[in-house]
């Protein structure tokens, strides 16, 4: 594979040149990436500290004007090993995501999924703007990455409204709880042959580990959702599997489904400028494999068709959905929203009315966004916005 100077210092193969020309992207958002800076968000409750952890951190954080509670520093300043992160104060998320979960314009009281959670800092945001009503589902199909989401749940101390599954988030079909609050089983000899949940503890029951390690066996083809996490005010505690598990149609659904859906889709991550860099160092065959097989992008874009189609199924009539994906590719974004729209007439793009103040552009299809390092000083992030109107 020849390699050539693109217009940055990272020399970029002329096959992933042609890529970028083929989806009329500029080579030069590569060269932007070196002066992009790294965004952090700090914790609500935490800005008196902001001195502090300025200190710590040898540097001054600059506010973003466009996000609340975000904050920019030089993009080589480490943030691991300050005591800020290590105690729950500070955590790094991408300007652009932090948008994209802004978009879904999160209220308290509501009922929100993310049906792709890993690996937890949106996860985290969507949690803290929620307050302390409602809940949050987080999905994942990676067991080790969830089980870091769920880590991150609790080393910022926001799980309380949380539950979190291990699940194919193209199949998920569990609703809020709050759909089941007039079904709950009320047979106590039933109840007593099904498991009841208590206070969550890491430490789970000998069978609940039995069927862990049995499911993990057949790992790809996940037949039903694991529940490896669940907050004190989750709904959970207190009620049986049944309860928990049970599946309701979709008139249920449209009445009583989730306010808010995330679906931050799998992609090929061509947008995320320092991932693609990370390829000087494994190989630029790797990116051939990864980013420009043709098959796996198909793969992949009908992998994000279904993941937005089963969101969607899974929300409640005037709710929010956000898809969004770190691909700048055309075929994973407006192509999959447009293809979308056309098999589902109660589907309809929202405009999302807290990116008039974003430094972003609009996609090709009307009313959805890009965002990327030239335009943006941020990572590349597509975003769309749908609600649901009666079928």
């Amino acid at each position: 594979m020849e390699v050539v100077a693109g217009a940055s210092e990272l020399l970029l193969p002329e096959s992933f040149l042609e890529f970028l020309n083929q989806n009329d992207l500029d080579p030069s958002i590569y060269a932007a990436s070196q002066s992009t800076p790294r965004y952090i968000r700090l914790k609500p409750g935490c800005k008196l500290e902001l001195a502090e952890i300025e200190d710590e951190l040898k540097c001054k954080l600059e506010e973003v004007c466009w996000l609340p509670d975000f904050y920019y520093l030089p993009p080589d300043v480490r943030i691991a090993s300050t005591k800020a992160y290590q105690e729950g104060k500070i955590y790094g998320i991408d300007a652009a995501s932090g948008a994209a979960v802004l978009a879904l314009d999160v209220s308290p009281g509501d009922h929100v999924l993310d049906l792709c959670a890993a690996p937890g800092a949106k996860l985290c945001m969507i949690l803290d703007l929620l307050g302390c009503s409602g809940s949050v589902t987080g999905v994942d199909v990676a067991r080790h990455r969830l089980a870091a989401s769920r880590t991150m749940l609790q080393k910022y101390a926001v799980g309380d409204q949380c539950r979190l599954f291990v699940a194919d988030g193209t199949t998920f079909s569990l609703t809020p709880l709050r759909a089941q609050s007039n079904s709950k089983s009320c047979n106590t000899e039933e109840e007593e042959k099904n498991e009841i949940y208590n206070k969550w503890t890491p430490r789970r029951p000998w069978k609940e580990r039995k069927r862990i390690a049995k499911a993990s066996k057949t790992f790809s083809q996940i037949q039903e959702p694991d529940l490896i996490f669940y907050g004190k005010h989750s709904g959970v505690v207190g009620l049986s599997r049944r309860d928990v598990y049970r599946r309701v149609n979709d008139h249920e659904i449209s009445q009583f489904g989730y306010d808010k859906v995330l679906v931050d889709a799998e992609c090929t991550h061509d947008g995320s400028i320092k991932h693609i860099q990370k390829f000087e160092q494994w190989g630029w065959t790797t990116l051939q494999r990864r980013v420009l097989d043709a098959e796996r992008t198909d793969d992949l874009t009908v992998l994000q068709l279904k993941l937005l189609i089963n969101g969607f199924r899974l929300l409640k009539v005037g709710g929010s959905l956000v898809y969004s994906t770190c691909s700048l590719t055309v075929a994973q974004n407006e192509d999959v929203v447009e293809r979308f729209l056309s098999e589902y007439a109660s589907a309809k793009l929202l405009e999302i009315d807290a990116a008039k103040n974003w430094p972003c552009r609009q996609a090709r299809v009307a009313k959805t966004l890009r965002f990327d390092p030239v335009t943006s000083s941020t990572s590349g992030l597509f975003v769309a916005k749908f609600t649901k109107f009666m079928a």
